[in-house]
């Protein structure tokens, strides 16, 4: 067994110790579920950075750089734009309406606004999405095991289900806050250190720009920011922006907060983080181009600088920082999916007079079955990119209308609310499928969804306007 499969086996025990000492003051839903709606904007901002970085924006993030440049960027970034929007317009908006109505989750907020359909389906859908990105997240730790110690993808998968489910069961959000907030700190410490010392190696900037410009065709795109083109920014942010103002385990978080400010500077400040850190997964993902330009599988970049590039002790810490993305976001993830089928299946449609016990308990078991599926669902898939698509997709197109024209009208709508959802997910997957995902004129298939669900809903508060009037 060589020092990296060491370590990281006791950084796993550990982040285990803290969600098990963390949830033994976990008594009730409210505990579960919002951590009594008492994060600190420390907290918040912990909680929701590690959420956000994940699979997509250090391992595949990585691997776009190796494979795109600089503009690679642009994956991470735009979910930084999202943020923005969610810090200091919509999250305080749902943060009062959360603690108003005491809201759990996002599925509270949709039938409060609209009706139990739309809160069903909704939460249907979800339920498919968030498998897939926890998938992707179980994908990046079985890349990163396959480096270090050679183990097949599905046995990777299954040992990164285990540490997750096995912490976040026992306490909910307050184990994974507290177990947020450390990995917060191996994370940024890991990649900020890594940083410098994998450029380094390639000579620092000119020495990277040189070694692309004699391996990499293009290489000016290469090293520009815009080098995808305009029409796949557009891609990223329409698929990405959206999904981080309106996604149901980031609202949760918010939920979580103590007051409007810790909202707005917590989240403010994980946004700002987040476009920071953009850059870092993406010239690490280019220094393995520089370096080893044939990588079987381009998300196998990252975990290739952390063993190759780096002395063990730095590439020990790093591997652990990558490690902690993945697991943190997991967490986030097996959130989501013990709270909508907890309180948006369970209780909404099963038992409408569940206690809090009785929710307490189908929220551990559901984080376990949903970990589980994801686990065989992770075998299966190709990609992290490919996952996380599947998700994005689902929340920019189902969810970012809705939630917005509910914040901005008083008007009902619940079924101009359940069409637009169910007319533009079932639009974007056939012009998805029946495009290859090119979309068309340059338009993706989730901006034709979002588009398509924003004019059947601008088309209801037409026509009740004038039902009123009459």
């Amino acid at each position: 067994m060589n020092g990296y499969v060491l370590v990281l086996i006791a950084y796993s025990l550990l982040l285990v110790a803290v969600g098990f000492v963390a949830s033994r003051s976990v008594r009730t839903a409210s505990d579960f579920f919002v951590a009594r709606r008492r994060l600190t904007t420390g907290l918040l901002f912990a909680t929701l950075l590690a959420a956000n970085i994940g699979a997509g924006s250090t391992v595949g993030a990585a691997g776009l750089g190796y494979e795109l440049g600089l503009s690679g960027w642009w994956w991470v970034g735009s979910a930084g734009i999202g943020s923005i929007i969610l810090a200091f317009i919509v999250g305080p908006k749902l943060w009062r309406l959360a603690a108003q109505y005491n809201l759990y989750t996002a599925g509270d907020y949709l039938q409060a606004r609209y009706s139990r359909r739309v809160r069903g389906l909704v939460a249907g859908l979800l339920w498919l999405g968030t498998l897939a990105i926890l998938a992707g997240q179980l994908i990046a730790i079985a890349w990163i095991l396959n480096v270090v110690a050679g183990l097949s993808k599905p046995l990777g998968c299954i040992l990164g289900g285990i540490v997750t489910m096995s912490y976040f069961t026992a306490g909910g959000l307050v184990s994974a806050a507290w177990v947020n907030s450390l990995q917060v700190i191996v994370k940024l410490s890991g990649f900020l250190l890594a940083l410098p010392v994998a450029l380094d190696r390639v000579g620092g900037w000119d020495g990277l720009s040189l070694h692309i410009s004699r391996q990499v065709p293009h290489a000016d795109q290469f090293l520009s920011l815009t080098g995808i083109g305009l029409s796949r920014i557009l891609a990223f942010l329409t698929l990405l922006a959206p999904s981080f103002i309106v996604s149901p385990g980031l609202i949760q978080k918010v939920y979580g907060a103590k007051d409007v400010t810790a909202v707005r500077v917590g989240v403010g400040l994980n946004a700002c983080a987040l476009l920071g850190f953009a850059f870092v997964p993406v010239l690490l993902g280019m220094a393995a181009a520089a370096v080893h330009p044939g990588l079987p599988n381009r998300e196998l970049a990252l975990p290739t600088v952390m063993v190759t590039m780096l002395p063990f002790w730095l590439g020990a810490l790093a591997l652990a920082a990558v490690f902690s993305a993945e697991v943190s976001t997991a967490d986030a993830l097996l959130f989501m999916l013990a709270t909508s089928l907890s309180k948006d299946l369970y209780q909404t449609f099963l038992r409408p007079d569940a206690t809090e016990k009785d929710l307490l308990r189908v929220g551990r078991w559901a984080a376990l079955a949903g970990g589980t599926a994801a686990v065989g669902l992770a075998i299966g898939l190709p990609s992290i990119i490919a996952a996380l698509s599947i998700f994005y997709s689902l929340v920019s197109v189902a969810l970012f209308v809705p939630i917005l024209m509910g914040l901005l009208s008083r008007r009902s709508l619940a079924n101009t609310a359940f069409t637009a959802i169910v007319v533009s997910v079932a639009a974007t997957a056939f012009v998805h499928l029946g495009t290859s995902g090119a979309g068309f004129a340059g338009i993706s298939p989730v901006a034709l969804g979002i588009l398509i669900s924003l004019v059947i809903m601008i088309a209801g508060l037409i026509i009740e306007g004038r039902s009123n009037r009459k």
